[in-house]
């Protein structure tokens, strides 16, 4: 670890303890004692170590999370006490929230600094908004007719109950905001949840089950088992335990979980992949417009999964816009992430480095001129932030999900054409149109297929507003009301009087 760039004590600490996971109220290695090694995304070197769970580590925490949901005293847990005990994590994870921005720092390669005010912070903001609603879970009673039992009296009515165990697998981009996404909703219903951290990005993860230990959750209720997704992650798609899938990753292997869960008929929430559009209109304030899109793709180092990595703007106005995303791209200082001067980090692995700087020359190959960026750097895995034009709407690099610091920009001369263009897509997660010509901006909004649409703004996240997407971009929706109704199964009650 660079001298010039120290970190926290606590974190330290915490990377230099013995590598384990929690399974009930355990903290434990792998049954068989393998271990896999964590990499600090901006030097390359590595961090610490963590277990390597196989299948049967995965049981055992399933058959903790099953025992806690059946047998013990968080399955009698009255609304209050699921509210106040989510209460009681989001205040612990303020008092540690440097060192978990920390912790997603150094595990991750974000800026500790936006990682403090972002991540951590979301993730508090939506416990404590997931608390609320575990009070405010209703059914509703019916005035049945039963037409084929005249004379005869009933009463009906319907319940809303917690669907089980949840087992929830996250991506890397957001370790702990996404585990967060998953823990909150599972929770306040009265689910138990098994937690497969990705496995670059445990770290975090491994902190929060801390802190439900410390907060008073009872043993097995939050479980977190680290390791690959070929092992951990198959093992927990696959059991027959599980009564929820949640996945937040890419497309590819979101299908396979989708899959895998119809073997069980396993519910399922898939956030998944994007290539999200934004939209400039002619009338737009030209400077919050690129400023904002060069905000929407290079944030988190392009890796969003509703980044506004397709850029349309006007034809009259597409070669300023483009010239100034360009410059603040060349403007932006990279580095390490414990630096906050830095305005990007590196990318999570240097396989992802080299996946993104192949969609760079590939993109070059078929024609695309590289306005600015184009490079890749080390040590630590960093790609310059990259505009691309002259490209085609049916190239790979418009089509397919890069999931780096990369812009592919077009212009267009009315809306018919750019909604068309925006649609084109075999994702629809999100979108946002810049204009302040609000006749527009109405007329397009239903017709953008993308799960959210943002006016003037983009990749703006509340706890209140359903977030996933429409097409190859998943299935479900996290946060919000519609979070709840993931979370349960409804039963359907006739008394016969």
């Amino acid at each position: 670890m660079s001298a010039l760039l120290p970190i926290k004590p606590a974190s330290q600490a915490f990377l230099q303890r013995a590598p384990r996971m929690l399974i009930g109220a355990e903290w434990t290695s792998a049954a068989d004692g393998a271990l896999m090694d964590l990499r600090n995304p901006a030097t390359g070197e590595v961090l610490c170590q963590v277990p390597s769970s196989s299948a049967g580590d995965v049981d055992r925490a399933v058959r903790a999370a099953r025992q806690a949901f059946d047998d013990s005293p968080w399955s009698r847990a009255k609304p209050r006490d699921r509210q106040n005990l989510l209460w009681k994590l989001a205040d612990l994870m303020e008092r540690d929230a440097d060192l978990l921005a920390e912790l997603e720092c150094l595990n991750n390669g974000k800026s500790a600094a936006v990682a403090r005010v972002m991540d951590v912070q979301l993730g508090i903001d939506f416990l404590r908004y997931m608390a609320g609603w575990a009070t405010k879970i209703e059914g509703s009673s019916v005035d049945v007719s039963m037409p084929l039992m005249p004379g005869e009296e009933f009463h009906g009515f319907i319940r809303r109950e917690a669907v089980g165990v949840v087992g929830a697998i996250v991506a890397w981009n957001f370790p702990l905001l996404l585990a967060c996404w998953k823990l909150g909703p599972a929770l306040a219903t009265g689910c138990t949840v098994v937690l497969k951290p990705a496995d670059e990005t445990p770290l975090s993860a491994l902190k929060l089950a801390e802190l439900v230990l410390e907060a008073g959750y009872p043993a097995g209720v939050f479980n977190v088992v680290t390791g690959t997704g070929v092992n951990a992650g198959a093992a927990l798609t696959h059991h027959p335990l599980v009564d929820k899938l949640t996945f937040t990753g890419s497309t590819a292997v979101g299908k396979e979980i989708g899959k895998a869960a119809m073997d069980h008929m396993t519910r399922v929430t898939l956030e998944l992949g994007g290539k999200s559009p934004t939209i400039v209109l002619a009338d737009a304030d030209l400077n919050s417009a690129a400023a904002g899109a060069a905000q929407a793709i290079f944030f988190n180092q392009g890796q969003v999964c509703c980044a506004g990595s397709r850029l349309y703007v006007h034809r009259k106005h597409f070669d300023n816009v483009v010239a100034d995303i360009a410059g603040i791209a060349n403007g932006m200082k990279l580095g390490n992430g414990l630096d906050p001067s830095v305005d990007m980090g590196p990318l999570i692995s240097a396989r992802q480095q080299q996946r993104v700087f192949n969609y760079i020359e590939l993109g070059r190959e078929k024609g695309a001129t590289i306005a600015c960026g184009g490079e890749q750097f080390g040590p630590g895995y960093f790609v310059k932030p990259t505009v691309l034009v002259d490209v085609d709407q049916k190239s790979a690099v418009v089509q397919e999900e890069i999931f780096g610091p990369v812009l592919v920009a077009m212009p267009f001369d009315d809306l018919d054409e750019v909604v068309r263009m925006a649609n084109d897509s075999p994702y629809g997660l999100g979108a946002s149109i810049w204009s302040n010509d609000l006749s527009a901006v109405h007329r397009m909004i239903p017709k953008i297929k993308s799960g959210s649409v943002w006016v003037n703004c983009h990749s703006a996240l509340d706890p209140a507003l359903p977030f996933g997407g429409y097409k190859l971009s998943g299935v479900g929706r996290e946060m919000g009301a519609a979070a709840i109704e993931h979370y349960t199964e409804l039963k359907s009650v006739l008394i016969r009087l």
